[in-house]
């Protein structure tokens, strides 16, 4: 991966790709998730523990191949488990269907089943021989004959195997490769020379997906967008340009829902039902409830709350504000750290000023209030329900509920000032133009 992060810490739609495995481990309800690990283990532990407080950790001291890998966990291994199932931290596509898939292989009565997946390209991959329904051997590429490089069915390297028999099965392992390593690949053929019943379970070559580079990432990035996004168009989500839509792993929309073209959905954003999104919108850590209307160009940072029916229109940001039912911010605002009560007007161009250099500070706005364009709430500060702030102010002051507040220069007119200033300035210009030429 060219980079100090581990690579199972990568991360696709916001979640590490260790992280990703778990989940699925979690979901296809494994009652005990062992993570082995090698280099920068603190790193990983710290990830996965923040996530899954169910998973053990091994450290696999030396680097001696797969097999080597499972026997660094061998204390949870031989705890005869009814299933061991053997899985890769850099697979994010995996999906918890397959995991309850490969424990029915052995459920009904196969000792180890493989992973294996069907690929129009299979060089590099170990190939799948099979004879009468039962898993042979598993060649590797560089190791296999002509007749099974035409193989097309190959090694996902995922593999449930017996939990009474593991143990024995892979510390049966020899290594005879130049490298010194143990594969564990070469379990499959060890279980079917003692007469175990070996199968190998075909499954889908894009969940199957190792991650080794960024190019490779990208691809599970996209793999993943698709997919989801199908997932909540058929939930009841419309999407006008799904492939514009970028969603994290837990991102939560509504039916009924409508996201125009070109949006973007970080961590911890919840979308109720009948929203319109327009288009070109960004969103983090945020709240939109039922009926609301978005955008275009909105920015919803962390702790923005929108209740029923809210508006938040176009190049309107919004951060740790609560925005009652049926409120509005129309458009060109600025409202952070504030509460704005139901049924509220902001008006164009208005800011909160929460920020003094030191400490963040809160702006209340009532029901029914109705704040004028181009205004400026100074917080702390107050404007009580069904006040009036006209254009322009510059609030500093509590107002009191049904109150009028104008704050703002008296204004002043020079008749013909116009144009001495005029006059004035086209005077310096040309002094200027003359000097360059001369110059």
């Amino acid at each position: 991966m060219r980079s100090s992060l581990p690579k199972v810490l990568h991360k696709v739609a916001g979640l590490e790709m260790v992280n990703h495995v778990a989940k699925a481990v979690e979901e296809a309800k494994v009652e005990k998730c062992v993570i082995v690990t090698g280099n920068q283990s603190r790193m990983v532990e710290d990830a996965i523990g923040a996530s899954s407080k169910k998973a053990s950790f091994y450290q696999q001291r030396e680097r001696l191949g797969t097999a080597n890998a499972v026997l660094a966990a061998e204390a949870a291994v031989e705890q005869n488990y009814d299933d061991v199932l053997v899985l890769f931290g850099d697979t994010p596509l995996l999906r918890s269907e397959t995991l309850v898939k490969m424990r029915n292989c052995l459920a009904d009565g196969a000792d180890v089943a493989v992973l294996g997946f069907d690929t129009e390209n299979p060089d590099g991959y170990g190939r799948l021989i099979e004879n009468d329904g039962q898993l042979i051997a598993i060649r590797e590429h560089k190791e296999a004959s002509e007749k099974e490089l035409a193989i097309r069915f190959c090694n996902g390297g995922i593999m449930a195997i017996n939990g009474k028999k593991c143990l024995e099965l892979v510390k049966s392992i020899t290594s005879n490769n130049s490298k010194g390593e143990y594969y564990l690949t070469d379990l499959a053929q060890i279980a079917y020379e003692r007469g175990l019943k070996v199968v190998a379970h075909k499954g889908d070559e894009q969940e199957i997906l190792g991650i080794n580079n960024r190019v490779e990432l990208a691809q599970a990035e996209q793999i993943w967008q698709e997919r989801r996004r199908r997932q909540l168009m058929l939930s009841g989500v419309s999407m006008i340009a799904p492939h514009t839509v970028f969603l994290s792993h837990d991102t939560k929309i509504g039916t009924e829902t409508t996201l125009e073209p070109y949006q973007v959905f970080d961590l911890g954003v919840t979308i109720g039902e009948r929203v319109n999104v327009k288009a070109y919108c960004h969103f983090e850590q945020c709240r939109i409830d039922d009926g609301c209307d978005i955008g275009p160009y909105a920015r919803l940072r962390p702790g923005a709350d929108i209740a029923k029916s809210g508006k938040i229109g176009n190049f309107v940001e919004v951060k740790n504000a609560k925005i009652g039912v049926g409120a509005k911010v129309n458009h060109l605002s600025y409202i952070g750290d504030a509460v704005i009560g139901k049924e509220a007007n902001i008006g164009a161009g208005t800011i909160t000023c929460n920020y003094d250099g030191t400490n963040k500070h809160i702006t209340n706005i009532g029901a029914g209030a109705f704040i004028g364009s181009n205004s400026a709430l100074v917080a702390p500060v107050s404007v009580g329900e069904n006040a009036y702030v006209g254009s322009g102010s510059v609030v500093t002051k509590n107002a009191p509920s049904d109150s009028l507040v104008v704050s703002r220069a008296q204004q002043t007119i020079m008749e013909g000032r116009a144009v001495v200033l005029r006059n004035k300035a086209m005077a310096f210009k040309k002094k200027k133009m003359d000097k360059e030429r001369k110059g």
